[in-house]
């Protein structure tokens, strides 16, 4: 399964969730960010992409929230 592939089935996921499950998952992301920052800050840090990736999935995240905020309020 390509990563493209994978993003795409991750993003009808969660348009199909409901707003309070996206922050939840938002939550959870930002969690494990701030955990890979001080794993990166200490020398720990073994596969040095997942920050990236993190920060990516956080992005689309909010963009599917804010995508919902506006079809709430049209």
């Amino acid at each position: 399964m390509t990563k493209l592939y994978q993003v795409r089935k991750d993003l009808e996921t969660w348009r199909k969730s409901t707003p309070d499950q996206l922050r939840d998952a938002i939550g959870e992301l930002k969690k494990e960010q701030f955990n890979l920052r001080f794993q990166r800050a200490t020398g720990q840090l073994e596969k040095t992409s997942r920050v990236g990736d993190i920060r990516r999935t956080i992005a689309r995240l909010e963009a599917v929230l804010s995508e919902k905020s506006k079809q709430q309020s049209a």
